[in-house]
């Protein structure tokens, strides 16, 4: 039996980069505990094999091909989330990218490619379905942002600085969009990932954290509960570090 303060039945998630990664774990996590799923990423055949494993759990599933990082597709995405379940309740802005590389070697179409996924697209996203939710009275957003925007990491500038304006964009909006809708954030740590392959194997086993060690993707799972559950009904403007204790 699910605990009533993590019980999303009747809810929708609209879940960015949710065909893998830390967001299908969320998309997972919200199904299991009775919410329909819209999951969005570039790759539609990745969307539909994870709409394939929510809709075996008996719950409804719809699976949008949409790059997350361009206003026309964010909008199109939006009208067929709400063509086809009437609302949003759970909003997470997920899909994201941080390549490696040294600040004076960044050329500008890379630039751009990092802003736009990582802050342009959230924002056009949350406003507008921000906006619908506060009209009809409620919802959440769960932005996912990373410790490289609040610790110093060499070679991921563009990536730090736009995922330190997905802060700011949270604890704004929380307040332009509250009471009604909760806006809030993780800074998420090292996980073990699809993008961890490209590490050295001494990084996918330890790490300089507290914890000494990367997270498993399902550990993001609690903390994205929290947030789109009655659980934090007083918890708005928060950025949660899920990092496993980074300096």
């Amino acid at each position: 039996m699910t605990d009533p303060l993590f019980d999303l039945t009747g809810k929708v998630a609209l879940v960015t980069g949710g065909s893998r990664g830390l967001g299908l774990q969320m998309v997972r996590a919200f199904a299991e505990r009775g919410a329909d799923v819209v999951i969005a990423s570039r790759k539609i055949e990745a969307c539909e094999e994870a709409a394939a494993e929510v809709r075996a759990m008996g719950r409804r599933a719809l699976a949008v091909a949409a790059h997350c990082g361009r206003w026309d597709d964010i909008d199109a995405l939006i009208e067929a989330a709400y063509a086809e379940f009437g609302r949003v309740d759970i909003l997470v802005n997920n899909a994201g990218m941080g390549p490696y590389i040294k600040s004076h070697e960044v050329p500008e179409n890379l630039f751009d490619s990092v802003m736009n996924l990582n802050f342009k697209g959230p924002f056009r996203l949350a406003a507008i379905v921000g906006h619908r939710m506060k009209q009809a009275g409620g919802g959440c957003i769960i932005n996912i942002s990373s410790i490289a925007s609040l610790a110093p990491m060499p070679g991921v500038v563009p990536y730090a600085g736009a995922k330190a304006a997905l802060n700011a964009l949270t604890v704004s909006m929380a307040h332009e969009y509250g009471p009604e809708v909760r806006v809030n954030c993780i800074a998420a740590g090292p996980f073990l990932t699809d993008i961890s392959k490209a590490w050295t194997e001494e990084a996918r086993e330890s790490s300089d954290n507290a914890a000494r060690r990367p997270g498993r993707p399902e550990e993001i799972v609690s903390s994205a509960l929290y947030l789109a559950s009655p659980a934090s009904s007083f918890t708005t403007g928060a950025i949660l570090r899920v990092d496993g204790g980074m300096q």
